[in-house]
């Protein structure tokens, strides 16, 4: 007679334990936990454009409260339609080439799943926002990783060319980039595109920072869409969000603009998600979407104001920086502290000196290789960041 154990299988599936729970959203519970500042998770603690809020409070005292269409309100998705007219020069129909989502984290994975199968590879470039290999392996791919190399995170391009091959189904492309701050080169951002079209792959490209950009003396810094370059459109899923450009991480609203063949598999795969984003919300981004160039501009020049208010302390109490082109964080290196790794510099920094970071190692796919390196934001009002700083100086090199 079979005993209750027989045949017992684990409750867990393989894919699930091939990956942790987020560190950056761990720090941020650690950071209230010791009463630590927290320049770890990337959102801003400053209040949301005024106007911006009025528009969402007057979406719900107008009863915008139940079921969007699944895809996306008809307003919203012809707003994001205008401002990628206007912003990147391209033309998506509202109608078939748009899905609205739950934040740019949903839209990333629904855009996986609609169009990576079993057995394929996606390549990430890697320190790597932390959500992309669980979504491959989520997805069922392999990820191939290709370094990115300090201190201006470049990459090799017979790595990344050895990288593809007849199984790769993607590439991902963060740029601006979390959590390095690179912005791709025109060079560089033809070079990959030259490689999808050769093995006939295609590009996920999260463009959340896109607004955020740095001027550099010694050569132009620019936003370049992958879609926006020759042959790429189609073969491009362009991933995007409110929550950066309008400071409302927590209203979960991203899109995803795509082919259109590809489009009805990545609502398919949005629906049985979550449905889809909350209706008021929508109402709101499409005031939101529809701001003046000016308000760019703006976003822009006060994100210049904090990373320089943020990276000279840094150096100044013993971070090696590597000064970000663009988004809002800056990578570091820790060697001059001399502690064993960046998990327990990471601790050390919280629990005595009072300020979160995100250890390195949670970028990489061997931690290993982030063992030196820490990551801080600096999307934080001035007297968060100069507290931050006031606490840093605390620190001791060895």
């Amino acid at each position: 007679m079979a005993t209750p154990e027989a045949g017992k299988r684990g409750r867990v599936s393989q894919k699930a334990g091939r990956f942790t729970e987020s560190v950056i959203r761990e720090m941020t519970r650690e950071a209230m936990k010791h009463g630590a500042v927290n320049l770890s998770q990337g959102f801003p603690d400053f209040p949301a454009p005024e106007d911006l809020k009025r528009a969402a409070a007057a979406a719900i005292n107008d009863d915008v409260n139940q079921y969007a269409v699944t895809w996306g309100a008809k307003d919203f998705r012809e707003a994001i339609a205008d401002k990628t007219r206007w912003f990147l020069g391209l033309d998506y129909d509202p109608e078939r080439e748009i899905t609205v989502t739950c934040g740019s984290t949903e839209g990333m994975i629904a855009a996986m799943m609609a169009t990576v199968d079993p057995g394929e590879e996606v390549v990430v470039f890697e320190p790597f926002y932390e959500n992309y290999a669980p979504d491959a392996i989520l997805s069922g791919a392999t990820p191939r990783y290709v370094s990115l190399r300090a201190p201006d995170w470049t990459f090799d391009p017979e790595e990344l060319r050895a990288a593809f091959n007849p199984r790769t189904k993607a590439v991902i492309l963060c740029n601006p980039n979390n959590p390095t701050g690179k912005v791709f080169t025109r060079e560089e951002m033809e070079f990959i595109a030259g490689l999808c079209k050769e093995f006939d792959a295609l590009c996920f490209t999260d463009e959340i920072y896109e607004h955020i950009l740095y001027p550099r003396a010694d050569r132009e810094v620019e936003h370049i869409s992958m879609a926006q370059l020759e042959g790429m459109k189609e073969r491009t899923l362009v991933v995007n969000s409110m929550s950066k450009t309008y400071s409302v991480t927590g209203w979960r609203v991203g899109y995803v603009l795509a082919p259109a063949d590809v489009t009805s598999a990545v609502r398919k795969v949005h629906d049985f998600l979550t449905v889809g984003a909350a209706a008021p919300l929508q109402r709101a981004g499409a005031y939101a979407l529809r701001m003046p160039p000016e308000y760019y501009e703006e976003l822009g020049r006060e994100y210049l104001r904090r990373r320089d208010l943020l990276l000279p302390v840094l150096e100044d109490v013993g971070f090696k920086i590597f000064q970000p082109d663009g988004a809002y964080y800056v990578m570091t290196d820790i060697s001059a502290f001399g502690f064993a790794d960046d998990v327990e510099f990471t601790r050390h920094l919280i629990q005595k000196v009072g300020v979160a970071c995100v250890p390195g190692s949670s970028f990489y796919s061997r931690p290993e290789l982030g063992a030196r390196q820490v990551r801080f934001c600096f999307c934080k009002k001035d007297e968060t960041l100069e507290a931050a700083a006031d606490r840093l100086r605390k620190l001791q090199r060895f």
